[in-house]
């Protein structure tokens, strides 16, 4: 399945949770871990406010733990997340 963001909106992938802790502890998966709030954008909508921003398809970004839409694609145990942000939730651009 293909995703387009519409308008002004952005489609990242978010960067995948540390499992382990810097102590060495491994978390359950039971367990509410803090979302990052970094990701590499996958598809760009073509909003005017998206173009003045110049972001590009791969790069990395920092965008709001809590903004956007979370959805899920794949198929059975294939499946990626994926969060659809609108221009304003990305924070800043990796380099």
């Amino acid at each position: 399945m293909r995703i387009k963001p519409l308008g002004d909106r952005v489609l990242v992938k978010p960067n995948k949770e540390e499992e382990i802790t810097a102590s060495g502890i491994v978390l359950p998966d039971t367990i509410d871990k803090e979302k990052k709030a970094e990701g590499e954008i996958v598809a760009l909508g073509n909003g005017e406010n998206l173009a003045k921003l110049n972001l590009k398809i791969g790069d990395k970004v920092i965008f709001e733990k809590w903004g956007g839409e979370e959805i899920k694609t794949g198929i059975g145990n294939e499946k990626v997340d994926y969060k659809i942000l609108p221009h304003d939730k990305i924070l800043a651009v990796m380099e």
